[in-house]
């Protein structure tokens, strides 16, 4: 079809399930700082006034129970939850974070086998995992998710800013966008649920949010007040925790692209770099993304496969939904020449052992600018040039 509509969602960062995440991401990071080569596997779960911590680690570092119980309430504070049911000094925190077990870590670790051969470095897992770029927009994603993304972190900047204190951290927007002959047109209807204080009516959240909403689409892209639908259950005081559990990965989509191709199912929050459904996912992006921008496509979906323990991809494939400027074989086959798609090689390439994890879990991992000490380097566009090579 080149004529319909598709919908994405988003959500703040102080939605449950992405408080999870990020507090994962947190204590991923806070062991990634003293120790690169740390193996970390944080989940949390979090409900009224209770943070549960659980996983493995395997690290030269050991983070006491006090300093994790202090980046966990650092953490929920600068979200900004304050509130009776959920408040940064007054959670419990349960820490049942453990050593990783030893069967995992002999396929993971590159090691000497009994015969005395060397063996590389084996994913953490078996498992698939997809990436995606298209001409949608200026950071190559799709425009639901990324309108999404643009329309909660306007607000989400401003809320943390005190700009508008009268709303909460708590929050998520669905936009359904209409595409004419494959490509983006405009908005048909936005949903906007954002927690508030208890002394806002809903037309007034309604007066405070509408700009936000014009301010991140493109002129003519808003659409008509009758369906722009803010809160429409008609309050949210109570939000967080405390109205809804949260845990670790249940908001993949959000992560991604918004639904508009597959995943692999795998969650990236609180996970190293030596877990494929992270790392791989990242070079995914890093590779479709240049070969978009390459100009080889105008859009493109490749997949990855690993067996746990083994270092070097089952299978790769690629889809460019019938806009390939050349035949996609050829595209395929250069991609093992650019970048070494093992474990370690992907972490080489985009450099993935630093703490650049936190400021993932919010708004999606995909579609920012690459960050000067690295962080998103899997947006970067410096296989462009090599990829044009095969157009010549």
């Amino acid at each position: 079809m080149r004529n319909y509509i598709f919908t994405s969602e988003s959500v703040m960062g102080g939605h449950p399930d992405k408080i999870c995440d990020r507090l994962s991401d947190t204590i991923l990071d806070t062991y990634l700082q003293k120790d690169p080569g740390a193996h970390v596997a944080v989940e949390t779960a979090v409900t009224t006034n209770r943070v549960i911590l659980m996983g493995e680690v395997k690290s030269k570092v050991k983070l006491s129970n006090k300093t994790i119980e202090s980046i966990v309430r650092k953490c929920i504070q600068d979200i900004g939850y304050e509130q009776q049911g959920f408040h940064w000094k007054d959670i419990e925190v349960q820490n049942y974070l453990h050593d990783q077990s030893s069967d995992i870590a002999q396929g993971v670790d590159a090691h000497v086998d009994q015969n005395g051969d060397h063996q590389e470095e084996g994913a953490g897992d078996q498992g698939i995992m997809f990436g995606f770029a298209c001409r949608d927009t200026k950071a190559y994603m799709p425009a639901p998710i990324y309108y999404a993304h643009k329309i909660l972190r306007t607000i989400s900047n401003d809320i943390h800013d005190k700009k508008l204190a009268q709303l909460g951290p708590d929050g998520k927007c669905q936009i359904s966008i209409q595409y004419k002959d494959g490509k983006p047109h405009k908005a048909t209807s936005i949903v906007l649920s954002i927690q508030h204080s208890e002394n806002l009516s809903q037309e007034q959240v309604r007066t405070l949010v509408r700009p936000y909403i014009e301010k991140a689409l493109p002129d003519g892209w808003v659409c008509p007040d009758a369906n722009i639908f803010i809160n429409p259950t008609g309050r949210f005081v109570i939000g967080g925790p405390d109205g809804d559990a949260g845990l670790t990965g249940r908001k993949l989509t959000v992560d991604t692209y918004g639904g508009s191709i597959p995943h692999g199912g795998g969650s990236f929050s609180g996970k190293d770099p030596s877990k494929v459904d992270r790392s791989a996912t990242y070079a995914l992006r890093y590779l479709a993304k240049n070969i978009v921008a390459a100009g080889l496509a105008d859009s493109c979906t490749l997949q990855l496969s690993y067996g746990i323990g083994i270092s070097h991809p089952i299978s790769l494939y690629i889809n460019c939904h019938h806009t390939a400027k050349i035949p996609e074989q050829k595209i395929l086959d250069l991609i093992p020449k650019l970048m070494d798609l093992s474990p370690r090689g992907i972490r080489d390439h985009l450099k993935l052992d630093r703490p650049i994890y936190e400021r993932t879990a919010t708004f999606g991992h995909f579609g920012p600018d690459p960050d000067a000490d690295g962080g998103f380097s899997w947006e970067r566009l410096d296989l462009v040039e090599k990829f044009k090579e095969i157009l010549q």
